[in-house]
C-alpha cells in the first residue's frame, strides 16, 4: 500500500473535505473495517494568496515544492495539492517533486473522457484563466471540448438543452456548497473528488 502525502491548507475547508472523500472512498475498497494512512502538510495559506494577488507565480511555485519536499521524509510515497488554484504553477512543480504527484487537472480529464464526454464547461472559480488553459492544453489531447464560461456560468443552468455533457466545478471550494453529482440531467464534475479518487487508486496501486 502506497502512502500519500498531500499539501493542505491552500483551502482549509477543501483541505478537510479532500480528508473526508479520501477516508470514505478508501474504506468503500476496503472493508475491513481500516482507515488509510496518509501524511497532510498544511501550509500557510496567507503566502499562497500574497503571491497569487501579486501574480507572482515563480513564488509561488517555489513556495509549494519547498513544501511537497517535506512529504518525502514523512514516508509519503507520491503526494497531492488539495486545491485547484494551486495547480497553476503544477508544470513547474512535478519535474522537480522528489515523489510523483497527481494532477487535479488531468484526473478530471481522464474522468471526463473515461465516461465519453465530449462537451464540457466550466463553471469559473478562484484564478480561472490559467486553470482552464491547462485543462485545455489536457482535453485538446484527449479530443474533448471545454466551451468557455458563460456571463451566468452556473449548475443552476439547463445545460442539456445545449449539448453539454458535464459541468466541470473549476473551484475546490464550490462542491463544498454544490452536492450532488448531478443538476438536471447533466453530471456535475466534482474536480477534488475525482482528485481524491485518483489518489486513492494510487494508494492501491
Amino acid at each position: 500500500m502506497k502512502t500519500l502525502g498531500m499539501i493542505g491548507g491552500v483551502g482549509p475547508e477543501s483541505t478537510i473535505d479532500y480528508y473526508k472523500n479520501i477516508i470514505a472512498l478508501y474504506r468503500e475498497r476496503r472493508r475491513d473495517g481500516s482507515y488509510p494512512q496518509f501524511v497532510i502538510n498544511s501550509v500557510n495559506l496567507k503566502k499562497g494568496l500574497d503571491f497569487m494577488d501579486a501574480n507572482n507565480l515563480p513564488a509561488m511555485a517555489d513556495f509549494l515544492l519547498e513544501e511537497i519536499k517535506k512529504l518525502a521524509p514523512a514516508g509519503a510515497d507520491f503526494g497531492l495539492i488539495a486545491a485547484n488554484t494551486p495547480h497553476i504553477v503544477f508544470d513547474d512543480i512535478a519535474p522537480k517533486s522528489p515523489i510523483p504527484l497527481i494532477s487535479i487537472v488531468k484526473a478530471t480529464c481522464t474522468y471526463a473522457k473515461a465516461r465519453k464526454m465530449k462537451r464540457l464547461e466550466l463553471v469559473p472559480g478562484n484564478f480561472l484563466p490559467e486553470t482552464r488553459a491547462g485543462l485545455l492544453a489536457i482535453v485538446d489531447r484527449m479530443k474533448t471540448k471545454i466551451d468557455p464560461p458563460s456571463p451566468n456560468a452556473s449548475p443552476a443552468r439547463t445545460y442539456g438543452a445545449a449539448g453539454i455533457d458535464g459541468v466541470i466545478l473549476a473551484g475546490t471550494e464550490l462542491p463544498l456548497i454544490l452536492r450532488g453529482e448531478s443538476h438536471n440531467g447533466v453530471v456535475l464534475l466534482d474536480t477534488g473528488k475525482i482528485h481524491c479518487q485518483a489518489a486513492v487508486d494510487e494508494m492501491f496501486n
